[in-house]
């Protein structure tokens, strides 16, 4: 479940509240009665360092398409004779 953070109008208190996202917004403070507004926050998490598509994934991508390139290298290899057999037999 979230953590919302509220501030009363009326007495300045600033408080959090664990509530689904389903649920409506509360309105008015319990404490003192005055109006409730809903503050933004930055979330609990921080990426850091030089990223995790970096470290994780490309590498294993650029690996693929080597072996894709190597491939049709050698078979083409495979498909032409050696020229010094062909002119062994003239």
């Amino acid at each position: 479940m979230p953590l919302y953070e509220y501030e009363c109008k009326k007495c300045g208190r600033t408080f959090e509240v664990l509530q689904r996202t389903s649920d409506p917004a509360l309105t008015v403070h319990d404490h003192c009665g005055g109006a409730l507004e809903k503050l933004l926050s930055p979330p609990a998490f921080q990426f850091k360092g030089s990223g995790w598509y970096v470290t994780d994934y490309a590498k294993g991508s650029s690996r693929k398409e080597v072996k894709k390139e190597e491939k049709p290298a050698a078979a083409e290899a495979k498909k032409e004779p050696p020229k010094a057999a062909a002119t062994e037999k003239k």
